[in-house]
């Protein structure tokens, strides 16, 4: 019998979820708000309020205009503080309880706390412990949950279990946070299949019909995009024609997610469209766009045409910066995004304006532009020569090579190596391992040995060199692999038991 995925301290909502679901791979610490880019305050000073309410998951929601605010660039407390966040109760364990809320409240406040450090502070208080803290309180530790770079398990469990709390002490959750606990529900495993989708609809469900709170266009755009990549393209339609029948007007990120939905259903003259209608509505391309109508044609089987739009892409931006790629991460882009498609409402009818916001727009390839096409590679062609020429031209756009691209090289090593003629060599595999060697010397930015890492390295070099390579690659690896607990370790022990210990698989099979 599968062991759920949720335990039995997991939130009632958790459980429900999980239970029955996919793997997951480790997210990211993403820390809290940072530094705005000169790009994001030009854009702003487009009489664009980059802090105006947003209903979209991980979104600043109205709480920051009371006490969150950016000055000089900087992030700014208003008064009150946070710290003044402790509400009043006549319990007579308040005295207790004290010290374990003061001490929430300042993990809460510190921008470098992590989402972990945070969680495990409220686990500290009684239960339910949000009914001890304020309003305002309660509304920033949500948001702070939301914002993430990749959703996994460990962070659904989290943000859920507030939920829970949030509803066994009677409080309402706001339209943005039933938003995210939506793209919670079906958005925080690798794949999305038909229990993400039930959980999720569950979830809106008893927003619209229990808690009384009319569905937004960005519930809409998360139900669409769930839907989407679940493969329920009837449920995905139905969607858009409650989004027609309610009379929402497509976002930025609705025509987005209407590429990469056609794109899914394999129909490149679809994508073509749906990319023209983005254009037609004002919308500005980007990046983020050109991205998506890439990836869309190459899961419509079109290459060459994915090919031509990369080179177009590449020829725009040498032409207009010289070949000098803005430093962007995941945090700028998401911002950027919501940016343009406000700017795009509002300059809607002032085409001037919104042609020269165009034309100040930043076309570089940058490393999703990358990442899918060697992803393509490594999956479909195994063409090892193109993915060294992608690789070349990463570095001459001055992108760094992360962790997770040596995650895909090594992938595709396991792939491919092994056999007669390939590409994929014993020398190749050597040294694509002492280049990340030499980058976890340095402490490159980006780049540490992770469960997944660990995984497609090991086996990487049991497919190519054989299983005493490998085993001393283990061991080389483990050394280094320091800081992770021992939970972790046995998992990945457990998905790499036919290499460490082959004699015990073979047994078992035996058994069975």
């Amino acid at each position: 019998m599968t062991e759920p995925l949720a335990g039995s301290s997991a939130s009632p909502t958790a459980r429900l979820i999980v239970n029955g679901g996919h793997g997951f791979e480790p997210c990211g610490n993403p820390g809290y708000l940072q530094k705005k880019s000169d790009e994001v305050l030009e854009l702003e000073h487009e009489e664009i309020d980059p802090m105006e309410h947003s209903s979209d998951p991980g979104s600043r929601t109205a709480l920051d205009l009371a006490y969150l605010r950016y000055g000089n660039g900087n992030l700014v407390k208003a008064e009150p503080s946070v710290s003044d966040g402790v509400k009043e109760h006549s319990n007579p364990y308040e005295v207790d309880k004290t010290q374990n809320i003061d001490s929430f409240l300042r993990m809460l406040e510190d921008q470098t706390s992590s989402h972990e450090q945070i969680y495990e502070a409220y686990c500290q208080l009684p239960s339910p412990g949000v009914q001890y803290l304020t309003s305002c309180s309660r509304r920033l530790l949500l948001h702070r949950l939301s914002v993430i770079e990749n959703r996994s398990k460990q962070a659904m469990l989290r943000y859920l279990r507030l939920v829970d709390d949030m509803k066994e002490a009677s409080i309402r959750l706001n339209l943005a946070e039933w938003n995210t606990a939506i793209a919670y529900a079906g958005r925080c495993f690798a794949q999305v299949d038909a229990l993400q989708v039930e959980s999720a609809l569950r979830i809106w469900k008893e927003m619209e019909h229990d808690a009384g709170i009319r569905s937004g266009r960005v519930t809409f755009n998360i139900l669409f995009d769930i839907a989407a990549k679940a493969g329920k393209y009837v449920l995905a339609e139905m969607i858009l024609k409650e989004m027609k029948e309610r009379r929402l007007r497509y976002s930025r990120f609705s025509h987005v997610g209407l590429i990469y939905f056609h794109g899914l259903k394999g129909d490149g003259n679809e994508v073509r469209k749906a990319y023209r209608n983005l254009v037609e509505a004002g919308q500005i391309v980007d990046t983020v766009v050109m991205n998506c109508v890439i990836a869309s044609l190459i899961r419509a089987g079109e290459l060459p045409a994915a090919e031509q739009v990369y080179e177009r892409m590449k020829q725009l931006f040498h032409a207009k910066t010289g070949g000098l790629v803005p430093n962007k991460d995941w945090r700028y882009t998401r911002d950027l995004g919501r940016i343009l498609d406000r700017a795009s409402r509002r300059l809607r009818r002032q085409p001037e304006r919104l042609q020269r916001l165009q034309s100040k727009q930043c076309l570089a390839p940058d490393t999703r532009t990358f990442s899918i096409f060697i992803d393509y590679h490594i999956h479909i062609t195994g063409e090892l020569r193109r993915i060294t020429s992608l690789l070349a031209e990463m570095h001459d756009f001055k992108i760094p090579i992360q962790g997770r691209m040596y995650i895909k090289i090594f992938r595709g090593f396991a792939r491919h190596g092994g056999v007669k003629y390939t590409s994929w060599t014993t020398q190749r595999l050597e040294a694509v391992w002492t280049s990340l060697l030499a980058a976890l010397d340095t402490q490159a930015e980006g780049i540490a040995i992770l469960k997944w890492m660990v995984v497609w390295v090991v086996r990487a070099f049991a497919r190519c060199c054989g299983r005493a390579r490998a085993l001393q690659i283990w061991e080389e690896i483990r050394d280094r692999w320091k800081l992770v607990g021992e939970e972790e370790k046995g998992a990945v022990e457990h998905m790499l038991r036919d290499i460490l210990h082959p004699s015990q698989t073979h047994e078992g099979s035996e058994k069975t």
